[in-house]
């Protein structure tokens, strides 16, 4: 049995401790590498046979309040929590929450094959997935709610699919990356998932609700910047009136004021984290992102990501 480490586990360009080393475990040839940039973290775990099991003692002393999304690339993996028992293998992927305990099987089914020191020492026929932590607060503000455990998630078209690619992909540029493209990079994912979790806990939309808000969270994100900009200019803008662009966003569980405000909060948080906008004063990216002074940024930038946009750009430079 492996306990998984905490969140705080397993800095960038550090190999995390061969899982052998827990007691008792039943681990042979297999091992872990991974990368822990700011909120987000990204694992690759291998091996021919892995327990991992979170504790209710665990739960409970560490109150974790993140998420773990589950993407097997070989072999298969056995998802238990909340008295429901998964299979995962490769095309699909799953969602626990750290907040209650579970147990991963993970199981390849093969013998064990030569070593490969080129991948860090892991046989050929071991299982592979990747595990990537998930702050709560990112899940939770786009879902308007505590998301439940989501298994069985199809990978392996559509939308899903993209999701499993832009893991992979982090996952292979991983040293490349730095830790606001890390985020970055993070932050569309969740966004992605938290559109496949949704989708399959409401009614579909009807096709043109659907379309108007594919076209207004467009039409915003490329607009953010404008001080005007509100739900009514959007409507006007796009032709529609402004009870469908509400209509639309409802059933998506935001309004355009959320939407708004978010793309603006987003785009702040790049440019602090950019080098080449280091210079460039607090007060000024507020009235860039279309807000009416710094302390109204800082007031909404602090409620939504827990520091002041201060903070952040001193963390990440």
């Amino acid at each position: 049995m492996i306990v998984l480490p905490s969140p705080a586990a397993g800095r960038p360009g550090q190999r995390v401790p061969d899982a052998g080393s827990a007691a008792p475990a039943r681990v042979r040839h297999g091992g872990r590498a991974g990368v822990d940039d700011g909120a987000y973290r990204l694992v690759l775990c291998w091996s021919e046979q892995i327990d991992c099991v979170r504790t209710a003692g665990q739960a409970r002393r560490e109150r974790a309040d993140g998420y773990r999304f589950l993407l097997p690339l070989d072999g298969e993996l056995t998802l238990v929590q909340d008295g429901r028992e998964a299979r995962l293998r490769p095309g699909t992927g799953g969602l626990v929450t750290l907040a209650e305990p579970f147990r991963i099987g993970i199981a390849s089914g093969h013998g064990p094959g030569p070593v490969r020191p080129q991948d860090g020492g892991r046989r050929d026929g071991s299982a592979r997935a990747f595990v990537m932590t998930i702050p709560a607060r990112e899940m939770d503000r786009r879902l308007r709610r505590p998301s439940p455990v989501a298994t069985g998630l199809d990978l392996s078209a559509g939308l899903g699919r993209v999701v499993a690619d832009m893991v992979r992909a982090v996952g292979e540029e991983r040293r490349a990356l730095s830790a606001a493209q890390f985020d970055a990079a993070c932050d569309r994912i969740t966004e992605l998932l938290c559109v496949i979790v949704a989708e399959r806990r409401r009614p579909a939309a009807p096709g043109h609700l659907a379309e108007v808000e594919a076209v207004v969270r467009r039409y915003v994100r490329e607009h953010a910047t404008e001080p005007g900009l509100t739900g009514a200019a959007v409507a006007q803008d796009l032709g529609w009136s402004l009870r469908q662009v509400q209509l639309a966003l409802q059933h998506a569980g935001t309004t355009p004021r959320e939407l708004i405000r978010e793309e603006r909060l987003r785009l702040v948080r790049d440019r602090l984290r950019n080098p080449q906008d280091r210079d460039v004063t607090i007060t000024d990216l507020a009235h860039a992102a279309g807000f009416s002074s710094a302390s109204a940024l800082s007031t909404a930038f602090r409620r939504r990501f827990g520091v002041s946009p201060r903070e952040l750009r001193h963390a990440a430079h």
